[in-house]
């Protein structure tokens, strides 16, 4: 497993920028290589994405979800990746969005070199497109979801 983590400035309120991520439908519209998202209920999720001209489908779970915070999910099913985003309010009309993504490169990208290298640069190149999506509509999301997600107990040994 390797981490990645990235972060971007977007010229829009912390509650637009948190809204716009929990609309997994609109993904499509700026991360490269995600065919489709259905969201199936309000914790799951299945993707379609093609990387490196092959498709591959997986379900994910939103583990954890506070509005205006953070998004939290795992994979289920597929390539095996976990993640969170979070947002920062650096002032009434900045947000900083950051992805950390723990993710088994071989998973989602074969026979290329650099796996993790070209993930690294997909995650940012997402991130500076969603920046311009939503800076494009004038900081206006395309929708909400503001309900909590408790992360799961942990089960001690």
């Amino acid at each position: 497993m390797g981490t990645i983590t990235k972060s971007v400035d977007v010229q829009a309120d912390v509650s637009a920028v948190y809204n716009q991520w929990t609309q997994f439908t609109d993904f499509p519209r700026f991360m490269e290589g995600v065919d489709r998202i259905e969201q199936r209920d309000e914790t799951h999720t299945h993707w379609t994405v093609t990387i490196a001209g092959i498709t591959k489908e997986f379900d994910a779970t939103i583990t954890e979800q506070h509005p205006d915070e953070r998004v939290a999910w795992k994979s289920d099913t597929g390539p095996n990746h976990a993640g969170v985003v979070t947002v920062h309010r650096i002032d009434d009309s900045h947000t900083r969005v950051t992805v950390q993504m723990d993710i088994d490169p071989e998973g989602f990208v074969e026979n290329v070199a650099d796996k993790l290298g070209v993930l690294d640069r997909r995650v940012q190149g997402d991130l500076d497109r969603f920046k311009t999506f939503l800076e494009n509509r004038d900081g206006n999301e395309t929708g909400a979801w503001r309900g909590d997600v408790d992360r799961p107990a942990q089960h001690g040994g």
